[in-house]
């Protein structure tokens, strides 16, 4: 695998063409060898860490899975720490995502087609309902999750917690452990696994494209720049979305603070508002003196569960600030709730641990909150 290479190759394409046709009059021998020798000189061999670091695809027929194992019990364990928050203590709560576990019987296992998933049989689908490989499942768990720290969990933590999964699903049993040896025979009992089917329309197209739409050239329907807003009624509803960003990869989302501008204003335009809104929030953090404590929060994650005026998974930060403003120990024991985790306080959905986040870091954030937050 030469990936450096072709990325390199693909950054100097245009001065190796532009070279090609300067020397088009020359003999083709001469042509020939000029370029071959300009590529020679292109990137270079990728290293066997750098190809290890990209390759982490588990396929179909499991090639890719990594060796290792994880129980029925220890990935309980993993799962009441940092995914019942999302999922319920069980796999089976909507409350944030689409429930996991649930709408799986005894017969859909042992036929492997899921009997719910026609229409009217079951207001939900699923992911044990729809997942026809289990490759998949442990593919996903190892790219992406823990939402706010992805690719955090080690290879046996991935079998443990898709081996509870697999349990909730009465897939294996309580006593059973997961690994790369026995994932093949679990495969032959997920429930939807003859669910796939080939679909003619989408991929025999004989050569041709799959879709059939004029050309528009001329006189077009739609105006050159098209713009999308959410409606006044929607604003806001789950947070601000611009600060719910994870503390991986890069930041997404609007700014749903901000108020909808019409469809035909020009980027320059959005771009000064965006950039006033952000001067204006920094100004307002830097004036009441709690920058590091609101750049802490965002650099951990904290706001993919809190928003900063609604609730999203907990309680919004000014709700938190709120309940504590005043009270003598409010720093000490939200730095210790940060850390370790909690539930009750705000209702039924559990805080997982925050252990990686370190007790002085965790101290600024406290002290942010009880200041009263933004």
């Amino acid at each position: 695998m030469r990936f450096l290479q072709i990325a390199s190759a693909l950054c100097l394409l245009g001065s190796v063409l532009g070279a090609s046709a300067q020397t088009a009059r020359k003999p083709a021998g001469a042509t020939t060898a000029s370029t071959a020798a300009a590529l020679q000189q292109i990137g270079r061999t990728a290293t066997a860490a750098e190809v290890k670091a990209w390759d982490i695809d588990v396929r179909a027929d499991f090639k890719g899975l990594p060796t290792g194992a994880g129980s029925v019990a220890q990935g309980e364990k993993l799962w009441d720490a940092q995914c019942a928050s999302c999922h319920g203590t069980f796999g089976e709560s909507n409350e944030v995502f689409t429930p996991i576990v649930g709408g799986t019987t005894a017969k859909d296992i042992e036929t492997g087609r899921v009997q719910n998933l026609l229409p009217g049989r079951f207001p939900h689908r699923t992911t044990l309902m729809k997942a026809s490989q289990l490759s998949t499942l442990w593919d996903y768990i190892h790219r992406a999750m823990p939402w706010t720290t992805p690719k955090s969990l080690k290879a046996d933590e991935v079998y443990a917690v898709l081996a509870y999964i697999l349990h909730l699903g009465d897939i294996v049993p309580a006593d059973f452990t997961l690994s790369d040896r026995n994932m093949a025979e679990v495969q032959a009992r997920l429930p939807n696994r003859n669910g796939k089917v080939f679909y003619a329309a989408m991929w025999d197209v004989r050569g041709k494209g799959d879709v059939v739409n004029p050309l528009c050239m001329t006189d077009c329907p739609i105006e050159g720049e098209v713009a999308s807003a959410l409606p006044d009624f929607a604003r806001n509803t789950h947070g601000n979305i611009a600060e719910q960003v994870r503390p991986f990869g890069a930041p997404r989302g609007t700014d749903t603070a901000a108020p909808p501008r019409s469809a035909r204003a020009g980027t320059a335009g959005a771009a000064a508002a965006t950039a006033a809104t952000a001067a204006t929030a920094t100004a307002a953090v830097a004036a009441a003196g709690r920058t590091d404590g609101a750049a802490l929060v965002k650099a951990n994650g904290c706001t993919a569960c809190h928003g900063m005026g609604n609730r999203i998974v907990g309680p919004a930060f000014q709700e938190i600030a709120k309940r504590h403003a005043g009270k003598f120990d409010s720093v000490e024991y939200l730095a210790g709730k940060i850390r370790s985790g909690g539930q009750g306080a705000w209702g039924a959905v559990p805080m997982p641990p925050q252990a990686q986040v370190r007790e002085a870091d965790a101290r600024a954030m406290a002290q942010w909150l009880v200041g009263g937050a933004p």
